[in-house]
């Protein structure tokens, strides 16, 4: 069973904060130069639908969703440290997050993530997402990759 202890808070959060500062170092590194395309799409205005798991008291991965339709969410900045992949962490955050959606009245999610990313669309499609036709900003963006779920 996984350790993780979950928080949902908003993008306030000092932890939330820290781990996208991880999280854009980590996507840098694995995208080189065709990061700086996706960078402007990246930043997020307030959120209110943050989880932030926790082993041990210390932050070690988040994710966050904002309002994409009437009915769809857009999940945003899904990230764990990489001492801590492989154990389910990921899983458990976009469980949350799609629980918490649920809650507020959403029946759908999108998401988007980078052709280089094959442990993400893994994980992605073994929850249940499917991949789809780019959409928005990413409609022309070759080296991303779109999934949704109904739930």
């Amino acid at each position: 069973m996984n350790p993780a202890i979950l928080k949902r808070t908003n993008s306030d959060d000092l932890h939330f904060k820290s781990l996208i500062v991880l999280l854009d170092k980590d996507l840098s590194e694995r995208n080189g130069t065709i990061q700086l395309a996706y960078d402007s799409y990246n930043l997020l205005d307030f959120i209110e639908t943050v989880v932030v798991a926790y082993i041990n008291d210390m932050p070690v991965g988040c994710g966050c969703f904002k309002k994409f339709s009437d009915d769809t969410i857009e999940i945003k900045r899904m990230f764990v440290t990489p001492l801590h992949r492989g154990k389910g962490i990921a899983s458990v955050i976009l469980n949350e997050l799609e629980l918490w959606a649920t809650e507020m009245g959403y029946t759908n999610a999108v998401l988007e993530t980078g052709t280089r990313h094959h442990e993400a669309i893994r994980l992605y499609q073994h929850l249940g997402y499917i991949i789809t036709e780019n959409y928005g900003v990413y409609a022309d963006m070759e080296d991303s990759v779109c999934m949704q779920k109904s739930f």
